[in-house]
This record gives C-alpha cells, sequence and structure tokens, in this order.
C-alpha cells in the first residue's frame, strides 16, 4: 500500500469523498499515513480523494488527494523512525519558515518537528526555523503545575466536530493533542480513549492529569475532559464544549454556571460522570 505524508497545516479527513462530508479528524503537518483507496475525478482525469488511516491513530477517512504527498518506503521508513524522538510543537500555533524559500507556514499544537535542535528542524531534507519558546523538546512530566500552564494556552479555543487546532476542537482533539505533549498517545475518539490507561475507582482518589469521561444519562460515552485540580471542595476539569474551558466537576459529573437559569440559579449538571482513567 501506498505510503503518504501531510505537508499542510491542517488537511481534513472525511467521513465521504466530498468537501461538505462530515470532518472525522484532521491530519497535522508532518503526520504519516496510508492510502487505502483512491477515488478519480468525475472527468476520470486525475485522482481525487484519498482513503486514508493515519499512523499516529489508526482513524481512516477521505482526504483531498492535492493535499497528500506520496513518500517513497525508504524515505518512509526513515522518517518514522526520526518520529519516535521527535520535538513537539506546544503552543496552539507556531510559526515555521522554509529554508527554501523563506515561505512561513502556521503549525498546531502537537506537530512533530523532527531532527529539531536550536529552534530549527528537518523534515525530508527541508529545513525550517521556528521559534524555540513554541517548542517542547521532550515530553512534559505530568505534574499539577505543568498542566496548568500547558492548558491555558488553549483556553477559549472553539468547538469543532472533528477538529484538532487553535481554530477549532472537539472534546477528544483537545485530549489527544494535549496529551501527546505529555508524551502520551491517545486514539482519536472519546469511546477509544476510555480503553486507555488504567482505571481510577472515585473522584476522591483522581489527580491532575486524570481524564474523566461522560455519557449523557444512556451508557454511551460522548465527552471527554481533563481533571485539572483536585480539591475535595471544588475539583474541576478542562474540557471542550462550546469551547475550551474550566468548569466545576463532582462525582455526579460536571456542574455548569454558565447554564444558570430562573430556575436553576446556581447552574445545572450537563455531563453524567461514568469513568475516570489515568494513562
Amino acid at each position: 500500500m501506498q505510503k503518504a505524508i501531510s505537508l499542510h497545516s491542517i488537511v481534513p479527513v472525511r467521513a465521504e469523498a466530498r468537501e461538505s462530508a462530515e470532518q472525522l479528524t484532521q491530519m497535522l503537518f508532518g503526520e504519516l499515513c496510508t492510502v487505502l483507496e483512491q477515488k478519480m475525478s468525475p472527468e476520470g482525469d486525475r485522482v481525487q480523494w484519498f482513503r486514508i488511516r493515519l499512523d499516529n491513530d489508526g482513524q481512516t477517512g477521505w482526504a483531498d488527494a492535492k493535499m497528500i504527498d506520496p513518500i517513497a518506503g525508504k524515505d518512509y521508513s526513515g522518517y518514522r523512525r526520526a518520529l519516535k524522538c521527535a520535538a513537539r510543537v506546544a503552543m496552539p500555533v507556531a510559526y515555521a519558515v522554509s529554508d527554501n524559500n523563506g515561505q512561513t507556514i502556521p503549525l498546531a499544537a502537537g506537530t512533530t518537528l523532527t531532527n529539531y535542535s536550536n529552534g530549527h528542524f528537518q523534515i525530508l531534507g527541508v529545513g525550517f526555523r521556528i521559534d524555540p519558546a513554541m517548542v517542547a523538546e521532550q515530553p512534559v512530566e505530568m505534574t499539577p503545575d505543568n498542566l496548568l500552564r500547558t492548558v491555558r494556552f488553549f483556553l477559549n479555543v472553539p468547538y469543532l466536530w472533528g477538529g484538532k487546532n487553535a481554530m477549532g476542537m472537539d472534546c477528544s482533539g483537545f485530549t489527544q493533542v494535549v496529551m501527546s505533549l505529555f508524551g502520551k498517545q491517545l486514539p482519536r475518539n472519546a469511546g477509544e480513549q476510555v480503553r486507555c490507561g488504567r482505571n481510577v475507582p472515585s473522584l476522591l482518589r483522581a489527580k491532575p492529569g486524570d481524564l474523566l469521561f461522560f455519557d449523557h444519562n444512556d451508557g454511551k460515552i460522548s465527552h471527554v475532559g481533563i481533571l485539572l485540580t483536585s480539591q475535595k471542595s471544588e475539583a474541576s476539569l478542562i474540557h471542550c464544549s462550546g469551547r475550551v474551558k474550566v468548569e466545576k466537576i463532582d462525582s455526579t459529573g460536571i456542574f455548569s454556571v454558565e447554564r444558570a437559569d430562573p430556575d436553576h440559579p446556581q447552574g445545572v449538571y450537563t455531563h453524567h460522570l461514568v469513568a475516570i482513567r489515568r494513562l
């Protein structure tokens, strides 16, 4: 099967081979995939769509063929090895400048930077410059302080189904990106992420950085967030629902002050807590 790479900031991956189809996820700059199938243009003169499987989380979907670049077997193997020790963009958005033509490309948080050193990285023989302050050279240690420092830059990123960048994220895209900065690779969807790590039996035993999973009282995992503070009197989580925000959490679920109304002046529960996992 053909291997390929994204050399664009963001590539939408869709449920069907058409621009108006549901966005399932996004492929970041430098991500690898396998081409499973192709679809020709209506005129039959070119390949218009690739059905791909992402290397990092196994998500499949359709991507615009002109946004995916085939990569030879030798280059693929070498680049895949380089990804194992790559730095990552740590801020919601950073800008890299190509040594080849001086053009600037925006890069989303979680984007891998191969062969990184002192503000320079190289991908498939092309060099780029980037502000070192925007880069995590090694996975960040999961501590309460580091978690707070990392996630505060994502506050108010708007919700976007299938999104995983600073212009729009969904709940599991947010957790996938944030956890990648701490060296934790997650699947794409909340229903898959809940199978990762080990179970934490109660909120009283949870720690900042634990993943919290929710349903709407139907038993089906539909939402995920990250425990931010674990004080018994008032624990909090950060999650993406409408936007990335911090809200109260207790053993029942997420308590939203934003949803207060005349009948519920203190706020309402919006999501039912069903599982806690520690990576």
